[in-house]
């Protein structure tokens, strides 16, 4: 296309095309092997392009966080999206158009809530698609597995005319706290377990279970060890970031998504600042087995396989990030710095396009057609 990564204006969000078709084969790949259907979550991207990347090389679907997101998608023509969240009846309008073009499935983790589904669907002669989320230990949504009454309630949904209800799905979103590998795995074990005894559960009073569904990027490299499950629904994996590296799903390598960042001030021989705050970055913080701190991985002259660790990232404003240096760091004002952030699914999120890159070479312009796509 003609640009690379010196002459574009800053900051932007570059995506290494090398590095992305690697993690997406790898986690098909490792999705294969244990035998398992992978239905990657797009709010990592929000860029039907690469969904269909993922659509390409194997998956299944996607799944989408938001009905905005999973409209984007429909429009470009992905015709399989699972919403791993409980949509509330009152969205039964948008869920109806989307039923008209595309096979749509949902979460519900309330009795309550499924009845009224039920009764939508019946006037309408429709049956929505439901999975039931189980919590396995995040305590966000989910129903809890260790209450008498879970098995009955999870049969009358199954009962539901108007529901047709296809399984089990879970989110260990408790593993990006995890203090080490094993307690990662341990994590992992854990959430097959709880679903695979509840399945048991259902199946013996004659209730079928079709899916058992399990979704995390950390997790995900423990796949092969689990029983039961059937699908896998990692999201982050496509980039990977800070946290990810720090938690061991990913080595630096692998970080297919940076920010580049021109250094516009050095006030102090000590400190520079760069034109990324939070509007690029996002003020998420880093997680991982060893404490972290700062606002992501620093990789000044836009290399991009090692980062300096003696550039600090430590505070953000809308439009600059403070990061402290040596006094007799090379960076001056005008020079370039490949950032990998703690998270990239937010940053994504604040990027009109990606721009992808060979090297330091843009070959492509991707637009991220479901930003800000919330609701």
């Amino acid at each position: 296309m003609g640009a690379d990564l010196f002459s574009i204006p800053t900051p932007r969000v570059v995506i290494d095309r090398t590095r992305l078709h690697a993690n997406i084969d790898a986690m098909q790949a490792r999705a294969t092997r244990a035998g398992v259907r992978l239905r990657p979550h797009a709010k990592t991207h929000k860029s039907p392009a690469i969904a269909r990347k993922q659509i390409d090389a194997g998956a299944v679907g996607i799944c989408c966080a938001k009905l905005g997101e999973a409209e984007v998608f429909a429009d470009a023509g992905i015709a399989d999206i699972r919403l791993p969240y409980p949509v509330h009846p009152s969205n039964a309008a948008r869920v109806q158009a989307l039923q008209d073009r595309i096979r749509i499935s949902i979460i519900v983790d309330s009795l309550e809530v499924a009845r009224e589904w039920a009764a939508i669907m019946r006037r309408s002669g429709r049956a929505l698609e439901v999975l039931v989320k189980v919590d396995v230990g995040f305590h966000r949504c989910g129903v809890n597995p260790d209450t008498p009454e879970v098995v009955d309630a999870i049969r009358e949904i199954a009962g539901l005319d108007g529901l047709r209800f296809r399984g089990l799905l879970s989110h260990a979103g408790h593993a990006y706290h995890a203090r080490s590998e094993r307690e990662l795995q341990d994590i992992a074990a854990r959430e097959a377990a709880i679903l695979h005894q509840l399945a048991v559960q259902l199946r013996d009073i004659g209730i079928a279970v079709e899916e058992v569904s399990v979704g995390s990027t950390p997790t995900a490299r423990f796949i092969e060890e689990q029983h039961g499950i059937t699908e896998m629904r990692p999201g982050n994996y496509v980039f990977f970031d800070r946290t990810q590296v720090g938690l061991g799903a990913a080595a630096v390598g692998d970080c297919a998504l940076s920010v580049i960042s021109t250094v516009v001030s050095r006030p102090a021989p000590d400190r520079i600042v760069l034109d990324a705050g939070s509007k690029t970055l996002t003020s998420d913080g880093v997680r991982g087995f060893s404490p972290a701190s700062g606002h992501g991985m620093a990789f000044p002259g836009l290399d991009a396989t090692a980062p300096d660790g003696s550039i600090a990232i430590e505070r953000l404003s809308e439009e600059h990030a403070v990061a402290s240096v040596p006094a007799d760091h090379p960076l001056r004002i005008g020079d370039r710095v490949r950032i990998v952030p703690n998270h990239s699914c937010v940053v994504t999120n604040l990027a009109d396009e990606l721009l992808f890159v060979d090297g330091l070479s843009i070959v492509d312009r991707v637009p991220v057609a479901a930003r800000g796509r919330n609701s």
